[in-house]
């Protein structure tokens, strides 16, 4: 299966039977990046996670005052 980066828009060729191939065919929401692009953010979000400013805002739940 032949996909793209979304990020550098490289083409790739992965194997058709492979979960990540499944995935993408069968959840379009899901998105295609290249080894070096997913190296490249993950090294990125740590350095971020390490500055001590980041922070991951949680959805508020809205509580239910029947139950």
């Amino acid at each position: 299966m032949r996909v793209k980066c979304v990020l550098c828009d490289s083409v790739d060729n992965i194997n058709s039977n492979s979960p990540q191939a499944k995935r993408l065919r069968n959840r379009r929401i899901h998105i295609y990046m290249c080894p070096t692009c997913d190296e490249r953010i993950g090294e990125k979000t740590k350095q971020r996670h390490a500055t001590g400013k980041f922070r991951l805002h949680k959805e508020k739940k809205q509580e239910n005052h029947l139950i």
